[in-house]
């Protein structure tokens, strides 16, 4: 351990570092550990029918959360839902189509929002997973709420499903920016009800997903990206200042120094193709990040993961860092290698 690296000053050390600890050991959690490689994943999905079903049946959901924990001891608690939530309160409808993924209905593109009739009552059932969630909880375990930023939430209720390069929502941006302003007004509005309902069913802190945020060029990513994020946060903290917000714009480049700087969130997330080292010097001095190992790494195990993971705690060894992936970790990740990853991360800890 280093001489000058102070100790925790919590039981929760994730939420520590959130709120500046530099423990020896980085607290870990990876994006999507309640997921597709797990088998106990594959076998409760199967039985509930659909990812929509599992998703709203609360009492299985919760069950999905804490399946990682009981396997791999993770610090922290991801709760298992879907950024796309947001738009079914919001009025549209939602399904999954086996093998292609969501779908949203209607389509915004060809369809005003005024068309949508709010019902945030499709929220409670999330809710309610917080709740049986936090009962069962470790109390050394930081429990992350989560919601989708608005513009990646916005490109799914544009397009009406997921799309490679966006186009719809950005087209719409482009070409008609008041009404696409009024739609990532909607969001955010629908977005902090979303995050505030988490906060008072038990979640202690959140992460803002802005999946696509790497499609926009600079100017569309400041009025899309860090203004409505920036929003969100301001009003987060207005009504629950001590509850740490984490930003993950993916594929932000060098452009996530200046959302870090803007938005106010409380730490970001970092993604796989930006070198940590790069990110040390160009964030907020002290800010807490997360990431950045790249999700393949972890797929190929051994020595790739072990170099990674190395750079990684030499590049942010200075500030308050949690050990993540740099997006979620895949279907096809061995098992072993989740376990190797934890082992060789908290045995390097110690030896610092």
């Amino acid at each position: 351990m280093r001489e000058d690296a102070p100790v925790s000053l919590t039981d929760k050390p994730l939420l520590g570092v959130l709120k500046g600890d530099r423990p020896a050991v980085p607290p870990m959690w990876l994006m999507r550990q309640a997921g597709r490689y797990l088998p106990e994943y594959r076998a409760l999905r199967a039985d509930k029918g659909g990812f929509l079903e599992l998703v709203y049946d609360s009492a299985a959901a919760a069950e999905v959360t804490l399946q990682p924990l009981r396997r791999f001891g993770f610090d922290g608690a991801i709760l298992f839902s879907d950024i796309l939530i947001v738009p079914y309160a919001m009025g549209q409808d939602l399904w999954f189509e086996a093998g292609e993924g969501p779908r949203l209905a209607p389509i915004l593109a060809e369809t005003d929002l005024s068309a949508l009739t709010a019902d945030y009552s499709r929220f409670d059932a999330v809710y309610e997973t917080v709740r049986q969630v936090k009962a069962a909880l470790d109390p050394s375990v930081t429990f992350l709420g989560f919601a989708g930023s608005p513009w990646t939430v916005a490109t799914y209720m544009v397009a009406g499903q997921g799309s490679k390069d966006h186009g719809l929502a950005r087209r719409m941006a482009y070409q008609q920016p008041d009404r696409f302003a009024a739609l990532i007004d909607a969001i955010v509005d629908a977005t902090v009800i979303y995050l505030c309902g988490q906060i008072n069913a038990g979640v202690e802190a959140v992460q803002l997903f802005d999946s696509w945020a790497g499609s926009l060029s600079p100017l569309q990513f400041e009025r899309w990206v860090i203004e409505p994020n920036k929003r969100i946060v301001a009003q987060i903290k207005a009504l629950h200042p001590d509850i740490p917000v984490i930003g993950f714009p993916k594929g932000a480049g060098a452009k996530l120094a200046d959302y870090a700087a803007q938005t106010g969130v409380d730490a970001v997330g970092v993604d796989e193709t930006i070198d940590p080292y790069w990110a040390n010097e160009a964030l907020p001095k002290g800010l807490p990040v997360q990431g950045n190992l790249d999700p393949l790494a972890l797929i190929a195990g051994g020595q790739a993961v072990e170099e990674a993971v190395d750079r990684i705690r030499a590049a942010f060894a200075d500030r308050p860092h949690i050990m993540n992936l740099g997006h979620g970790i895949l279907p096809d990740t061995p098992i072993a290698h989740v376990e190797a990853l934890i082992s060789y991360v908290r045995r390097e800890g110690v030896r610092d």
